[in-house]
């Protein structure tokens, strides 16, 4: 038998079924296997599960080839698609019948950091028994009231190596408008968007892919869940909205991964991968919902994902050593790559409140003794650092250990490791390593050049934050505006982007100051990382609103009138305080919003306003607010606004 080499040693994850050891982190859990009473009745051959509330359903059907459809409210989000598994190069789907149907809810609330502070995981599941002339095994689904669920489960022996592969499609409506970019730059693209039937055969995109269905009758966005163990997936149109799954080794190489690693990795990365054991699948996921507001906080990619390991995150997500915060950074705005200039922004991260400050490469030039100096000074000041580094020199178990236990010893809080920019299942299990070894020493890691999260942030809240989106970093992007009024319903429905927030210089291309100001309160993540030198944000005339904007938030509501790629309207709640931020598209446009997220009594509201016709005109404003105000906000091309209310 052919050995199946496991590069890089992956953490055993618990089940995704909640254990009741959790209880004492503060879960709240419903789990309860139930006969068929929504696995539908349906022909011979078929099934279907409905959702808690009964607006979702997955229907399965076996008749020849495995193949599903989904609808919202009887209204179809996917048409009907096809399912394609494969084992070793034998394929699984076809002529499978159904046997046994085992159903089953699940009920839980857990801690959870940024769109809410408490996710909710509700769906009905069935574990559905197939046979096929080659195997015997399992497809599971859940749904959810915002989304369905599936993946393949093949039971193996320990050491039994085999090679999975898929080609399942995602048929989307006629007149589904979708938005997409390519592989190119790996996850780092600027969305377009068209009507699917106007989308190139061949077309790469790269997940979630987000679309607005016909006739206003809702959204959806195609993804993943749990990525371990397994490659990463990319979708590709087919034919007239169709979109076929394809696995990383099908993938085109990204520029990043040809200019860094080259040829011989590129050939040996586009071979499928085996996996050993048991073959599990991610989960392939539409998030639905009938407005944005939905889709922004579904809790679906979590929910799917193990909860943290006890033994390693003693308090799940609120463990003490995982502290989410905001970020200085000494990159895309001036400033010494210096000891000394690495301390005033250190002195200057704590003048604002924030409480990390991200350092380049720069590090290694320094003795141990000059960086446990710069550890004390930024203690001094609040501060934490994190230290950046190349994914490829931290291959080798060895390596990780020397550098997380440098780190540790050091005082350093954590890593920002980059350059991975493909998503074989090599690539993989080096993040589940990358994890494992920090969680060992106690540190945060910030995975940048990186793939999209796929909810594992759950299994390992130490993972930070990951970048796998096109930032300020990138000088090139000309239309920011629709940029980032695109990327909270595209990219960020798969989790927290480090996208480095609010820059007041050219890097803010067709933006005003208020935009970028209100980016901050709506690009939310748990290590909120700013462009912008502090030394520009403490003399910005905001500056008493922007230090008080948290990374992470106790409650989110996508108000309409948003829209992607035009305007994105938040309404955010940290503890009693309520931000209201809005970021413009190109179009200039007056809006009302009623403050009625507000609840009852009175704010006192500071508000930032576009003004005047410069980039960098805002304009100031201190008032009194109820909830039964509605307020009117001017917003130029590119335009913004952000209030906060804090009740008196």
């Amino acid at each position: 038998m052919a050995m199946c080499r496991t590069v890089y040693p992956l953490h055993g994850h618990t089940p995704s079924c909640p254990s009741r050891s959790l209880l004492s982190l503060g879960f709240l859990i419903t789990v309860t296997l139930l006969s068929s009473n929504f696995a539908k009745a349906v022909p011979a051959g078929e099934t279907a599960i409905t959702s808690p509330n009964g607006s979702i359903r997955f229907h399965l059907s076996a008749n020849g080839r495995l193949g599903y459809d989904v609808t919202l409210k009887g209204t179809p989000v996917i048409e009907p698609s096809k399912m394609i598994f494969t084992l070793d190069g034998i394929e699984l789907t076809t002529n499978a019948t159904i046997g046994d149907i085992k159903t089953y809810h699940i009920n839980e609330t857990y801690p959870w950091r940024g769109v809410h502070s408490v996710a909710v995981n509700n769906c009905n599941g069935a574990t559905i028994a197939l046979k096929s002339p080659n195997a015997n095994y399992t497809l599971e689904v859940r749904a959810f009231d915002d989304g369905v669920a599936y993946r393949f489960v093949v039971p193996g022996d320990p050491g039994q190596c085999r090679t999975p592969d898929e080609a399942s499609t995602f048929c989307l409506p006629d007149g589904s408008r979708v938005w997409y970019h390519d592989l190119s730059g790996h996850y780092e693209g600027q969305h377009t968007n068209n009507l699917c039937k106007d989308i190139s055969a061949g077309q790469w995109v790269a997940p979630p892919m987000t679309f607005k269905l016909p006739n206003g009758a809702g959204y959806g966005s195609v993804s993943e869940a749990n990525l371990v163990n397994y490659s990463g997936m990319a979708l590709q149109d087919t034919g007239p909205g169709e979109f076929t799954l394809m696995l990383a080794h099908k993938q085109p190489p990204s520029h990043p991964f040809v200019l860094r690693y080259g040829s011989n990795d590129v050939a040996r990365l586009s071979h499928a991968a085996s996996v050993s054991g048991t073959v599990t699948t991610p989960w392939r996921v539409v998030i639905i919902g009938a407005n944005l507001n939905t889709l922004v906080n579904s809790d679906i990619l979590p929910d799917l994902c193990p909860p943290p390991d006890p033994k390693i995150f003693p308090q799940g997500l609120k463990t003490d050593w995982i502290k989410p915060g905001r970020a200085v950074w000494k990159y895309l705005d001036g400033g010494e790559s210096s000891l000394d200039g690495t301390k005033d922004f250190c002195r200057m991260a704590g003048e604002l409140g924030f409480q990390y400050d991200v350092v380049e490469g720069y590090w290694t030039r320094w003795s141990d003794a000059e960086i446990k100096d710069l550890v004390a000074y930024a203690k001094q000041h609040g501060v934490s650092l994190i230290f950046w580094k190349h994914s490829r020199s931290l291959r080798t178990p060895e390596a990780r250990e020397e550098f997380f236990k440098k780190l540790h010893d050091l005082g350093v809080a954590g890593a920002k490791i980059d350059f991975f920019d493909n998503e074989h299942k090599e690539i993989i299990d080096l993040y589940q390593s990358l994890l494992q070894g920090a969680a060992k020493y106690h540190l945060i890691v910030n995975f940048h050049g990186s793939d999209k999260p796929t909810g594992t942030i759950r299994t390992w809240p130490n993972e930070i934050t990951r970048e796998a989106v096109r930032g300020m970093e990138s000088s090139r992007l000309r239309d920011r505006a629709t940029h980032e009024t695109t990327l909270p319903f595209t990219r960020m429905l798969a989790g927290p982007a480090d996208y480095s927030v609010m820059h007041f210089g050219a890097r803010k291309q067709n933006t005003t100051w208020p935009h970028q100001i209100a980016t901050a309160a709506i690009f939310s993540q748990p290590m909120l990382t700013y462009a912008a030198n502090p030394s520009n944000i403490l003399a910005n005339a905001g500056v008493d609103l922007i230090k008080s904007i948290p990374p992470v938030w106790d409650e989110t509501i996508v108000l309409p009138p948003s829209e992607i790629g035009k305007l994105a309207i938040y309404a955010r709640r940290s503890g009693d305080t309520w931000f209201l931020a809005v970021i413009n598209g190109v179009d200039a446009q007056t809006i009302q919003v009623p403050l009625s997220f507000l609840g009852q009594g009175v704010y006192n509201s500071m508000l930032i306003r576009d003004a005047g016709s410069g980039p960098d005109a805002e304009e100031i404003e201190h008032k009194i607010s109820r909830h039964d105000d509605l307020l009117t906000i001017n917003l130029r091309s590119g335009g913004g606004f952000i209030a906060r209310f804090t009740r008196k």
